[in-house]
């Protein structure tokens, strides 16, 4: 009898599938909707409501417990600030999953795992993340427009022959005098 098992095994020894939701939990947080085969997909929903469940109940041990499941520091607060908002007034249900077809190599079923109400503009990037990296693009801009205009900035033209002997002549005179 098979009490109390639940889960696949999907053909990886259990290290190796619990770092595999680890992985594909971290990317459904930062890009909100992935998309993977449908038995992973199956086997990370409940993993992935379990987190945003913890991330409702703002506590120091929740914040510990989901960071040892996600072991980063912006996908926590992501969970605890943004997610736990979004979702106050749902009892479940977190994640939505949607088959999309067979893979082209294998003929497995895809499917595409996203969160409920997920935010569209999300695309991989955490919203701290979306500051800073429009302020770096930003620093480098300035910073090639500046190397540009010194590229444009004309240079001062050489001198020729007949001024160099010139001023060369206007030195020895003056030392001449003196």
């Amino acid at each position: 009898m098979r009490h109390g098992i639940a889960g696949r095994k999907l053909n990886r020894k259990s290290s190796h599938r619990i770092a595999l939701l680890k992985n594909l939990s971290k990317s459904l947080i930062v890009n909100e909707q992935i998309e993977t085969t449908l038995p992973k997909a199956k086997d990370l929903r409940p993993f992935v409501e379990k987190i945003l469940t913890m991330g409702k109940s703002n506590t120091l041990h929740s914040k510990r417990k989901v960071l040892a499941y996600l072991g980063d520091q912006s996908l926590v607060n992501k969970v605890f600030d943004v997610l736990a908002k979004r979702y106050s007034n749902r009892n479940g249900g977190y994640v939505r999953i949607i088959k999309s077809g067979f893979r082209y190599g294998d003929s497995a079923p895809k499917a595409i795992i996203e969160l409920v109400e997920r935010d569209v503009d999300a695309k991989g990037r955490i919203d701290k993340d979306k500051s800073k990296i429009k302020e770096q693009l930003k620093e480098q801009e300035t910073a090639t427009q500046t190397t540009e205009s010194k590229k444009l900035e004309p240079s001062k033209p050489k001198a020729t022959k007949k001024e160099i002997l010139e001023s060369n002549t206007d030195i020895k005179k003056e030392e001449k005098k003196t």
